[in-house]
């Protein structure tokens, strides 16, 4: 009996790495039942719980990235790479994958390094438009890179690059009339008004949180004639529970969390977020008008190069983070009264999508297999 191909998949630390890296496994799954696959990601990180859940084990390890503030936290960052890469090595020695696929983020470093000085293949699949930096060390000894966009060539060996589009989860698809009624009874929305979705993502922004109080506690909230539906994060729920308990608007729903992120999409007629990778790549199989808010927070400033990126293309629109609580609400709902311009920016969008991205990488990695 032929041994089952074996798959190690690594990193992790936010859902924009995670969910790709699911996606990946579904679709090598869905093209071979047999496949073996292992996940390694870091240590106290979201997809030690993600990934499990979702039935596939997971080994972590106690790496940890840097920390841009001066911060004691860095002076035992080498122990932990060193003991990392020691224990990515064990990893290697007793599972031997025959590939090490790694989708970014600090828990991908070790693996991917003690992979490719092993002789073992190693794809990388980089969701940014600015490369991060564990992919562009570890993209040095990559056999091939996943992007989701152009012009990679500046971080990246040419010959190597593949452009894929990034994996989303399976449920996100255009929306149909019928997931729209669906939408409207799940959210107690009124289908005779607009709806703008305002989602930070699954901790939350507290940017975003800060516009909507501000316009919430302006009046301007009473006089909306559309509905928001408000994603405020599971790290801010407290303090906006009491918020809106303070200061009740009818027209505005908000959520720590979306459970249906398919229905959200589905009724929304404009939608504001942050600019992660992830999302818009979302986003674009969607085809939702939208207004991006880059998060200032993050490494290269890569979320406003994702979001220019659209914008350039007259894909999307962008709210820089400083001028969101005065600039960001007056826009959305000049955006929401001008039905042309959504069709425009949703016509474009959709231009960008690419549903088959897991199905693809994951026919990239079988590929290297059979190279060997």
């Amino acid at each position: 009996m032929n041994k089952p191909t074996k798959v190690i998949i690594s990193g992790g630390g936010t859902g924009g790495h995670i969910f790709p890296a699911l996606s990946i496994a579904e679709s090598l799954k869905a093209i071979d039942p047999a496949i073996d696959i292992l996940f390694v990601g870091a240590l106290g990180k979201m997809e030690m719980e993600k990934v499990p859940a979702a039935g596939y084990p997971i080994k972590g390890l106690p790496v940890a990235g840097l920390q841009r503030k001066l911060s004691l936290k860095n002076l035992a960052l080498p122990f932990k790479v060193i003991r990392s890469v020691r224990m990515a090595g064990k990893i290697l020695k007793e599972f031997q994958p025959d590939v090490a696929v790694g989708v970014g983020g600090f828990a991908s470093a070790p693996l991917l390094w003690s992979a490719s000085h092993r002789g073992i293949p190693t794809l990388i699949q980089e969701q940014n438009s600015y490369a991060g930096l564990t992919n562009k060390i570890v993209g040095k000894r990559a056999k091939t890179i996943c992007t989701a966009y152009e012009g990679m060539e500046k971080f990246f060996p040419k010959d190597r690059i593949i452009l894929t589009g990034n994996p989303i989860r399976g449920e996100i698809n255009p929306p149909t009339a019928e997931q729209r009624r669906e939408g409207y009874t799940f959210y107690n929305l009124d289908p005779a008004q607009k709806t703008l979705f305002v989602v930070g993502g699954s901790l939350g922004c507290r940017t975003l949180n800060r516009t909507m109080m501000h316009w919430i506690e302006s009046g301007a909230a009473a006089k909306a004639g559309y509905q928001v539906i408000w994603q405020c994060g599971k790290y801010y729920k407290e303090e906006v529970d009491a918020f809106v308990a303070a200061h009740p608007a009818a027209n505005v729903h908000h959520y720590d969390f979306i459970r249906r992120m398919d229905l959200a999409y589905a009724v929304a007629d404009v939608i504001v977020s942050r600019a992660g990778a992830g999302t818009i790549s979302e986003l674009c199989v969607a085809g939702k008008a939208t207004i991006f808010v880059p998060s200032p927070n993050v490494a290269e400033d890569h979320q406003t190069h994702n979001a220019m990126a659209l914008v350039n293309k007259e894909a999307a629109l962008m709210v820089r983070d400083a001028e969101a609580v005065e600039k960001l609400m007056p826009e959305a709902e000049v955006l929401l009264g001008d039905g042309a311009r959504i069709a425009a920016l949703e016509a474009n969008i959709r231009k960008l999508g690419r549903k088959d991205a897991g199905e693809v990488i994951a026919r990239e990695v079988l590929k290297l297999i059979k190279e060997q």
